[in-house]
């Protein structure tokens, strides 16, 4: 949402930013309360009721000032449809998860005037018609990650530790290709024996686990790497990490679901297989691919300007309409 909000003030438009108050930004900020994180840095472990309350509490500072803005766009996951009210039809929500399960069939059947921007393709196929207000592919910050021509010898995974991006599947993979491989991410809150499970008997000298990264090791992960390996496994409305893989010039080996077909351009910025031979076979070819080539795909393709650009006519067929 930074990266957005930043680049969509670069094109004249006046932003506000509704974010934690321990948020760092420069852009304008509503928020009295802090971030998830640093009350669990305070307190530790908090209750279960804490996220939605400080989503409940991000909402009331929202419908306090509903009127001093032309466009809200949401990010949220289901209580602004309700706030939003009459004013839905001057809102755009981005939902960053998969939509098609049973709490989005009923959202999307209760609120069927509330207009939601797809990440993909992929994603707007679960969306219903009335509620399709068009796709617009995540970008990020063009200087965030910096090109790199020549990488080192392992190649990369990074995501959460789940089943639904398989770190196991990408192990076996890199090993089979005889390449070490190195993994960065969170162990999945949600399915914490996975990583024991699935995940740690897996590693060794040629496969090393980092844990949690932060945006510069992710850059020295993802730059150094020879390839990333994207193995999914569930239906992926867009996968951040191949767009940041391609900033720094590291071609992508994804699977073939969601919207790995829309992001990676096969032959190009990366190959789309489908088994784990492919991507072994994939990984053989990976020095074939110009790595300043895919440097400028992301360039042309998946910049923060862009996604403003795009949004921002989104928001003027919104406000026409």
């Amino acid at each position: 949402m930074h990266d957005l909000s930043t680049a969509l003030r670069s094109l004249s438009v006046e932003v506000t930013l509704f974010a934690p108050s321990d948020s760092a930004t420069d852009l304008p900020r509503v928020g009295d309360y802090p971030s998830l994180s640093a009350l669990e840095r305070r307190h530790g472990p908090v209750a279960p009721g804490v996220p939605a309350a400080l989503d409940a509490l991000q909402l009331e500072a929202l419908r306090q000032r509903l009127d001093d803005f032309d466009i809200v766009h949401c990010h949220g996951e289901f209580a602004h449809a309700a706030l939003l009210g009459g004013r839905r039809r001057r809102s755009l929500t981005t939902i960053h998860w998969r939509v098609d399960e049973l709490d989005r069939a009923l959202f999307f059947a209760g609120f069927p005037d509330l207009p939601v921007a797809a990440i993909s393709a992929a994603q707007e196929a679960g969306i219903p018609a009335a509620n399709r207000a068009g796709i617009v592919h995540h970008g990020i910050d063009r200087d965030r990650y910096a090109f790199r021509a020549e990488p080192d010898a392992h190649v990369a995974f990074l995501g959460r530790m789940t089943d639904q991006k398989r770190p196991d599947t990408a192990i076996r993979v890199a090993r089979a290709a005889g390449l070490p491989i190195r993994l960065g991410g969170t162990v999945d809150v949600g399915n914490p024996d996975y990583f024991d499970r699935q995940v740690r008997p897996l590693l060794g000298a040629d496969a090393t686990y980092l844990g949690p990264v932060d945006d510069a090791r992710k850059g020295e992960l993802l730059g150094g790497a020879r390839a990333l390996l994207f193995p999914i496994d569930w239906p992926e409305p867009f996968g951040l990490v191949m767009i940041e893989a391609m900033a720094c010039g590291t071609p992508v080996v994804a699977w073939d679901r969601g919207s790995v077909p829309e992001i990676v351009e096969d032959g190009v910025t990366g190959f789309v297989v489908a088994s784990e031979a492919e991507a072994v076979a994939a990984l053989a070819r990976i020095g074939q691919l110009d790595r300043a080539g895919i440097r400028r795909r992301f360039e042309a393709r998946f910049t923060a300007e862009r996604m403003a650009r795009d949004y921002l006519a989104l928001y003027r067929r919104l406000l026409d309409a």
